[in-house]
């Protein structure tokens, strides 16, 4: 079992490596919102809240990966505590650099498809590892005959 301080190391050390990803998709997002006519000029102001956000969120989302390996959580209380943290996360970055439009509308279309996805990548996962363990089953059981 690890302890409090291996996994806060974890975490930050997950994190510090995401973070290099943030800006990254920052700029991404910044493209698509270009090409679609969005968000034209965009200001220091708005650029520095964006790569510090963004920034921040990417080492929240590689540090959370650490609760997988805390075995008292077991895998269903794991998944829907990163779920929660992440689409907090998400939502909060979302509201601070203005991607989400005041209003119920846009919330609710931005958790259902925060949910849809968080559930297609892991029913991803599920599935991927589920053929991995039916492989490995199926080569156990031919050397054990």
């Amino acid at each position: 079992m690890k302890t409090k301080g291996k996994i806060l190391k974890d975490f930050a050390l997950r994190g510090m490596i995401a973070m290099g990803f943030g800006p990254i998709v920052l700029a991404i997002v910044y493209f698509i919102l270009g090409i679609t006519g969005v968000a034209e000029n965009i200001g220091v102001y708005e650029m520095v809240i964006g790569i510090m956000t963004i920034t921040a969120l990417a080492f929240l989302c590689g540090g959370m990966t650490v609760v997988y390996q805390i075995e008292s959580l077991g895998i269903s209380k794991a998944i829907t505590l990163h779920g929660i943290i992440l689409y907090i996360g998400y939502a909060v970055v979302y509201l601070m650099n203005g991607w989400l439009k005041d209003g119920l509308t846009s919330f609710i279309v931005f958790t259902i498809v925060f949910v849809l996805g968080y559930a297609l990548v892991w029913l991803i996962i599920y599935l991927i590892t589920r053929n991995v363990a039916n492989r490995l089953n199926s080569k156990l059981k031919n050397r054990a005959e």
